[in-house]
């Protein structure tokens, strides 16, 4: 296939995906589902016999899909409204991903007979909720949650990826070297990961506003440029010196977000789009990865970790870090259902296959289907859930000037 195939594939993938989203905005569907099932029907196995089987690549554009969505959510993220719920959310973002994890993996492995280290493998990844998804789900939506939920929700999604990233790495690393000592040296990494990733957010963050605001571009459309290569020289320098880049790119965009710079209206404008075709570039090519025909005969285990996440492990995360702050039970509940799972266990689901894990494929089609469950199930109920709860309440998601500022 030539290369101006792939373009235009691509391009009429993309714009199905855009036009058939206003149909699934309107019957509830999660559009992120919806991208995932276009690419599936244009894969190898459906209707566009398009063959695709490279983790590596989708791996890579995962990565930096994720970075760019990140930045935009950072961006959006007003610091008035999550600094109410900032100890709530970094709870939620470490220990709630550890529990959450721990849960599935003995789960897993006491219920299904899956080897200990391979079903703590499978808990890891999927064990934080996905930002992707429920910034999608909640800045589409004209109605919001009682108490704070939405923005500790946004805050939780956007910072728990690099505690799920850190226990997949562990536990690779375990089962590639079992002789490794999980002791000290696995809570130092921990430090050293999530520390460095606050310190070069902030860093990186304050810089940021600085260097836009006092260069004094000629060309008014480099501004842009230069935003998208800061926050690609963020996650890039965090990583290479030790620490989590996922992480330091949602703190620097937060710190960018919530101050005043250089066509700031424009530029978050712009991010919000570009993070969107993020989205759909990065479902169309997981879905391209997946071979449906090798997802039906893991459906049975897939729908037991599926039900005993939703319904055991996520509420338990969530009550044993939630109880401690007097939060009321019905906000937990709905917190408990809004453990979105989206692209992030997927592309952490390509990690084992890179590293050579033996029944990596396995655990790959595993993750992909609970991914869809979620998706499915909890993404296209919060609000239904919310109202029934009674912690919704109308208000304008129209961005106006004064919003960006």
């Amino acid at each position: 296939m030539i290369f101006e195939q792939y373009i235009l594939l691509g391009s009429i993938l993309i714009f199905i995906s855009i036009v058939l989203s206003k149909t699934s905005y309107r019957l509830g569907i999660p559009s992120l589902l919806l991208f995932i099932l276009i690419g599936m029907l244009a894969g190898s196995e459906g209707i566009g016999g398009i063959y695709f089987d490279n983790p590596n690549i989708a791996q890579y554009i995962g990565t930096i899909a994720l970075i760019f969505i990140l930045f935009s959510g950072g961006l959006d993220t007003k610091w008035n409204n999550i600094r109410p719920v900032l100890w709530k959310g970094l709870t939620l973002s470490t220990f709630g991903v550890f529990i959450t994890a721990i849960a599935v993996g003995f789960f897993i492995h006491w219920f299904i007979g899956f080897p200990l280290l391979l079903s703590l493998l499978i808990g890891s990844i999927i064990s934080s909720t996905d930002a992707a998804a429920v910034f999608s789900i909640f800045r589409s939506r004209k109605t919001s949650l009682k108490h704070n939920i939405e923005p500790l929700l946004e805050f939780e999604s956007g910072s728990n990826d690099p505690m799920a990233y850190f226990l997949t790495t562990t536990v690779i690393l375990l089962i590639l070297n079992p002789a490794t000592s999980i002791g000290t040296t696995v809570i130092v990494s921990l430090i050293q990961s999530l520390g460095l990733g606050v310190i070069f957010g902030v860093i990186f963050g304050k810089g940021m506003v600085k260097i836009i605001n006092k260069i004094n571009l000629d060309i008014s459309g480099l501004y842009l440029v230069l935003t998208i290569t800061l926050a690609l020289l963020t996650y890039s320098v965090t990583y290479f010196l030790g620490g989590n880049g996922y992480l330091s790119v949602y703190i620097a965009a937060v710190i960018l977000g919530n101050s005043c710079f250089a066509q700031k209206v424009f530029q978050v404008q712009v991010f919000d789009g570009i993070a969107w075709l993020m989205q759909i570039i990065m479902f169309l090519i997981l879905g391209l990865l997946v071979f449906p025909s090798e997802i039906i005969p893991i459906m049975g285990i897939g729908i037991l970790i599926s039900f005993f996440l939703i319904l055991v492990a996520r509420p338990i995360a969530v009550f044993l870090c939630l109880t401690p702050f007097k939060t009321g039970f019905k906000d937990q509940v709905l917190i408990s259902w809004v453990g979105i799972k989206g692209a992030v266990p997927i592309i952490f689901a390509t990690l084992p296959i890179v590293a050579g894990i033996e029944g990596a494929d396995i655990i790959f089609n595993i993750i992909f289907f609970i991914t869809v469950t979620s998706a499915l199930i909890q993404g296209s109920t919060i609000y239904l859930f919310a109202r029934y709860l009674g912690l919704t309440c109308p208000e304008s998601k129209n961005k106006t000037i004064k919003d960006l500022l």
